[in-house]
């Protein structure tokens, strides 16, 4: 399964409570049908967390929770907007570019 995100891109939320905000992908989340994506500090969740040998007090912990692939849009760095990503052959390796200024995505 070819993804147009990767980890460490520039995303921008397109919908849900997070919409027009930008962060960086931490983690990608692949399964069959739900791929989700970890955003930094998009979609903070609460979590209760009992006292452990990891985690001494215990508590309410704020983690980012995830985020459905198709809820966000790459951000090409460029020209600094949303865009769609189209992938070109260059030395036998399949290239993400910006369909809008035609820059490559991975370096």
């Amino acid at each position: 399964m070819q993804l147009k995100i990767k980890r460490g891109d520039t995303v921008e939320a397109i919908s849900g409570k997070e919409r027009g905000k930008r962060g960086k992908v931490l983690k990608v989340l692949p399964s069959d049908a739900n791929v989700q994506v970890l955003i930094e500090k998009l979609n903070i969740v609460k979590k209760h967390m009992k006292p452990s040998q990891k985690n001494k007090e215990g508590g309410i912990l704020e983690t980012e929770g995830p985020i459905h692939i198709s809820n966000v849009s790459i951000v090409c760095p460029k020209c600094d907007k949303v865009t769609k990503v189209g992938f070109e052959l260059s030395n036998d390796k399949r290239m993400r570019y910006c369909k809008k200024c035609k820059e490559i995505l991975d370096s």
